[in-house]
């Protein structure tokens, strides 16, 4: 199990959340320890995969796709995940994929147009002959946005729920 982030980590993070355009100067200023402090900070934590990446946060419907939807697709077991990963990799409109229990195999989320252009993408996603069933959910309004904030926080000040494994009979 990764060494769990600390105060400072969880102040840093905070920060570039808040103020992402900062960077590591003004980061330093902010939290008020040393430049080669932060960056180090940054690099161990790029290091263990909490952060992955500095990139721009793109809002899908500033683009003009204001349609969010999440597909669940049952596919054909004996051809794996990975050809139609492939597949939809290759679908600009395919935003996330994921794994999951229940009815179907995939979740998949997906933005359009408006709802003639989600058939559209829709027949795109199923267009390979992989996927034997389809359930899509049209999204009406995002009430929570994506955050990792207050998980951040809850890692940093020790709040976070333990994993099971570590969890002990009291």
């Amino acid at each position: 199990m990764p060494a769990p982030i600390d105060d400072l980590d969880s102040r840093l993070l905070a920060l570039l959340t808040e103020r992402p355009q900062i960077g590591v100067l003004g980061a330093s200023r902010e939290l008020g320890v040393a430049r080669g402090t932060v960056q180090a900070r940054l690099d161990r934590l790029v290091r263990r995969g909490v952060i992955s990446s500095f990139a721009p946060t793109v809002d899908p419907h500033s683009l003009g796709y204001p349609v969010t939807a999440f597909c669940t697709l049952a596919i054909r077991q004996q051809e794996g995940h990975e050809p139609l990963l492939e597949h939809l990799r290759g679908i600009p409109e395919v935003l996330e994929v994921h794994t999951i229990t229940g009815d179907g195999d995939l979740m998949v989320r997906v933005v359009a147009r408006d709802n003639p252009d989600l058939q559209r993408v829709i027949d795109s996603v199923v267009s390979t002959g992989m996927v034997t069933r389809t359930s899509t959910v049209i999204a009406l309004a995002e009430l929570l946005p994506r955050r990792t904030g207050p998980l951040v926080q809850a890692t940093g000040a020790g709040r976070a729920t333990p994993a099971p494994a570590d969890r002990r009979p009291g």
